[in-house]
């Protein structure tokens, strides 16, 4: 469902981004982990098609993100670290407003920004104005917008960033409810970037860490803890030593 290859990003002398390779297939729920600067929001925005790779490719549902973005596109619904919301619109009119912007077909416009409202929680907010709601609420708005057009991949950049432990919690239960119906239902690939450790053990069933713009770890959340450990001495293993010898360990356990 998501194949990157060799995804690279270089600004000038910086490599943001150095040759990252993983799959990811129809159901999984696929956490992106890793300390402030470790290159999870590039990462994401190059596999949406957002920023250009300086190096590599994409493939989403079969289409390459950079030669066919129209088609590959069509199958990401996609959650920035900071929702594009219009504070002075209803929920309901901006989600027909993002379902006609993604080509959902007319007959079937209706039908789609209801099951998007039903499916996290807005259904009796639909005539609020956006700058009106809760920042939990609003993030509910972002991944309504995510959702809106059913597509088969859906990427959440810090889905729970900024939100207070009460919002925290809300968000984190919407998204194993929609990684639920993901598995079992339509089979969407979720890939959740996050730094928050809590947020992998709550709804991921597979974890790739990143450090220093490094993949360093691709590995089942059960087999990460399963001899009692914990994905907290995972996560320090790996991010305080220099990224090439942890990537080394992984490659050889």
């Amino acid at each position: 469902m998501i194949e990157a290859l060799g995804l690279s990003k270089r600004y000038g002398d910086v490599l943001a981004v150095d040759d990252v390779s993983f799959r990811a297939e129809a159901g999984e729920v696929v956490g992106f982990l890793g300390p402030n600067g470790a290159g999870k929001t590039t990462t994401m925005r190059l596999l949406t098609g957002f920023l250009p790779a300086t190096e590599g490719t994409v493939r989403i549902a079969g289409h390459d993100i950079f030669e066919a973005p129209g088609l590959a596109r069509r199958a990401i619904g996609y959650l920035p670290e900071t929702p594009p919301l219009y504070p002075e619109m209803q929920v309901q009119s901006y989600l027909r407003y993002v379902a006609r912007l993604k080509d959902v077909p007319r007959k079937r416009l209706r039908d789609a920004v209801e099951r998007a409202m039903e499916r996290t929680g807005l259904g009796e907010l639909r005539r609020r104005s956006i700058g009106q709601l809760s920042k939990g609420f609003r993030q509910r708005v972002g991944i309504a917008q995510a959702l809106v057009h059913e597509p088969e991949v859906l990427i959440l950049d810090e889905p729970s960033v900024g939100l207070d432990p009460i919002q925290m919690r809300e968000i984190r239960q919407l998204l194993r409810e929609l990684a639920d119906s993901g598995r079992d239902g339509a089979g969407q690939t979720i890939v959740l970037s996050t730094h928050l450790l809590g947020e992998v053990e709550a709804i991921c069933c597979r974890v790739i860490l990143l450090h220093a713009g490094r993949k360093v770890l691709d590995q089942p959340l059960s087999e990460l803890t399963r001899d009692g450990g914990s994905l907290e001495d995972v996560f320090t293993r790996h991010t305080l030593r220099e990224p090439l010898a942890a990537e080394a360990e992984a490659e050889g356990a």
